[in-house]
């Protein structure tokens, strides 16, 4: 089992950026996949950003490629979501999951995730 837990999420205006943190405690961290999620008041939770568990691989949500970018420390048992360029539609809680080796590189559905964070707030203002 592990344990998730964000941080780094807070207010920004339109344009700024912000780096989310996602700390892993438990078993081998090198060993899951993790994703980063999102969910905006009145929505459901999507998808935003995946790295597999080797980190050779990520996989972004079009809305954010190009701005967004997963990357993860194994010595540091983190994944990271650097977020530029950030719009009020980016408001939303962040959630990071994992998944112990999956067999696809990059998950991007919310069920294919074991363990999840509790999520941070991040609010872009106008």
């Amino acid at each position: 089992q592990v344990r998730l837990v964000e941080s780094g999420g807070g207010l920004v205006t339109a344009g700024g950026s912000l780096r989310l943190s996602c700390a892993a405690s438990g078993r081998t961290f090198s060993n899951y996949a993790m994703g980063w999620f999102r969910r905006a008041p009145g929505k459901e939770r999507e998808f935003v950003a995946a790295i597999s568990w080797s980190g050779g691989i990520t996989g972004y949500a079009d809305s954010v490629s190009g701005r967004f970018a997963i990357s993860r420390d194994n010595a540091k048992n983190t994944v990271y979501l650097q977020m530029n360029s950030l719009k009020p539609e980016d408001t939303a809680v962040y959630y990071c999951a994992a998944r112990w080796r999956p067999i696809l590189a990059i998950l991007k559905n919310r069920e294919d995730y074991e363990y999840w964070g509790q999520g941070t707030q991040v609010t872009v203002s106008s």
